[in-house]
């Protein structure tokens, strides 16, 4: 059984891996718009998803091999919090900000830092099953602090002001990351011994980056099924790249400068994060209840709203309260295409590929879905904000909207649920 003293070093473990995560994901894009970079943020953002196409299973190979879990993830802090403190530090000794450095900066603490995310739950699992306990009972709770980290720094980065300018506005974000990287690689080194699997963990490159799983391609509803994750992926990260810019558009109109949701616009999102941490506990219930096309379709037709409710709201009353509502149907947008897509791989792919093939729903979601909407979703923002005579905001969120009543349809009349010990059928 887990004991309580290794409980609270895992909590200290989540809760700091996210924090450094929280601390700039969703206000980078407000500080490169005010730094003359705003048609860049894309590019900022798509890195996420490049990255995540290779470097988890890169890393993830070297763990099972050569070093233990809890010194890779210390070596990949270390540098990603260099690399994010170099970025920060490239900001303040400079009058105008370059995209070049800053980017090459930031993107090489990016390939250190996303493998962190799939070492840490590596970690935690390793622990809970050395101390004898059980890993499927025992860590999401504890995976629910991180969720906790990730708000805490969003309202840090909010609130705290360095030379009287808040870090949501500033490159002091990513010195805050840095840090806490830096912290949190420190930290890692006083974990358990997670033990490597020598010879009996060597895998191919093909098992490692999950390609084994391409061959459900060949099965017609996964196929589908996959598809439709590429095409809800595009919408995963668009809010977070463009969201807090969008907010802080506002300040440019001294009527609606001083409102809270344009100068605490990071406290105002980091309500997206508190509905997703309530919604993660509806999702099996509405997939034991509705089903997986349902509980997707549910969560499609609430990345419309999102989009929509962005698009029609403004930072002074009542058009305020569109925002604050667009922000807790994020728990049902994200959780529910996430967390129900998963469970959806988990039941109906064969057990010796189960590992590749949740490997290959990130890939297709996360990895390549997200990228190609981050690219798109810059290009409608070039055309409607960025590169235009005058800004339209509304527009580009409508498109954004219109997008998804798309995919919404098109997943209505084409995706057909399956289950692996029935035929497959279409709900209602």
């Amino acid at each position: 059984m887990l004991g309580r003293g290794l409980r609270y070093r895992l909590i200290i473990l989540v809760f700091l891996q996210y924090a450094v995560w929280g601390s700039y994901l969703i206000s980078i894009g407000r500080f490169l718009a005010a730094s003359g970079l705003g048609s860049q943020i894309k590019w900022f953002f798509a890195a996420n998803g490049m990255v995540s196409l290779f470097m988890p299973a890169l890393i993830g190979m070297v763990a099972d091999r050569y070093i233990q879990a809890q010194k890779t993830l210390a070596l990949c802090h270390l540098l990603a919090g260099c690399f994010m403190l170099a970025a920060g530090f490239y900001c303040s000794g400079t009058d105008v900000i370059e995209f070049g450095p800053l980017y090459s900066l930031y993107v090489s603490g990016i390939v250190f830092f996303m493998p962190t995310v799939a070492l840490t739950n590596s970690v935690s699992y390793s622990v809970i099953g050395q101390a004898g306990g059980d890993p499927v009972r025992d860590y999401p709770l504890i995976r629910l602090f991180g969720t906790v980290g990730f708000i805490c720094s969003m309202l840090a980065v909010n609130w705290i002001a360095v030379d009287g300018v808040r870090m949501q506005d500033s490159y002091t974000q990513l010195i805050l990351s840095g840090f806490l990287s830096i912290g949190l690689s420190l930290y890692a080194l006083t974990l358990p011994n997670c033990p490597t699997g020598g010879r009996k963990a060597e895998r191919s490159l093909r098992e490692a980056f999950g390609l084994d799983a391409f061959r459900l391609f060949g099965i017609r509803h996964m196929a589908v099924f996959f598809v439709f994750c590429i095409l809800m992926g595009t919408a995963l990260q668009i809010t977070n790249g463009y969201a807090n810019t969008f907010l802080g558009s506002f300040a440019s109109n001294p009527d609606l400068a001083d409102t809270f949701a344009v100068k605490n616009s990071n406290a105002l999102l980091s309500l997206s994060q508190i509905s997703e941490t309530l919604c993660f506990l509806l999702v099996p219930v509405c997939m034991k209840r509705f089903g997986i096309k349902i509980v997707m379709l549910m969560s499609m037709v609430a990345w419309v709203l999102r989009f929509g409710l962005f698009g029609l709201g403004t930072p002074d009353m009542p058009g305020v309260l569109l925002f604050v509502l667009s922000c807790i149907l994020y728990g049902i947008a994200f959780d529910f295409f996430n967390i129900a897509a998963s469970l959806h791989v988990e039941q109906n792919v064969e057990e010796n590929i189960r590992a590749s093939a949740q490997g290959l729903l990130m890939m297709m979601s996360n990895g390549i879905g997200a990228t190609i909407g981050l690219m798109g979703a810059g290009a409608v923002m070039d055309h409607y904000v960025f590169k235009a005579e005058v800004s339209d905001w509304s527009s580009a969120w409508f498109v954004f909207a219109g997008y998804m009543v798309v995919v919404t349809i098109l997943f209505a009349i084409f995706f057909k649920s399956y289950d692996r010990n029935k035929k497959s059928k279409e709900f209602s």
